[in-house]
């Protein structure tokens, strides 16, 4: 039995695996396996019902998305900022 990260009960603003904007991502979010679009994830994050990178670290995902940001002409405490909480996302929180 597979099971999705998504349901319609399920209704996030951020992406709880990056924690980017879910309106900033294309098509409003991932995809699940069914290929309804994922309330839960980003597409950068979560393709058709799996995640993108399944074995990277919370910690490994804010030093990527710190990067990204920095790329953006983001300032470095900004990224720090916006990455701490990572760890707490629906991702990583669970198991």
């Amino acid at each position: 039995m597979s099971t999705t990260h998504s349901t319609t009960l399920e209704r996030y603003t951020n992406c709880q695996s990056c924690g980017m904007p879910l309106a900033k991502s294309p098509n409003g979010g991932g995809s699940d396996a069914d290929g309804s679009t994922s309330t839960v994830y980003c597409a950068y994050c979560y393709v058709n019902g799996a995640f993108v990178q399944p074995g990277m670290t919370a910690g490994e995902m804010q030093a990527f998305v710190r990067v990204k940001m920095k790329e953006m002409g983001f300032p470095g405490i900004l990224g720090w900022f916006f990455t701490k909480r990572i760890p707490k996302l629906k991702r990583w929180s669970t198991t």
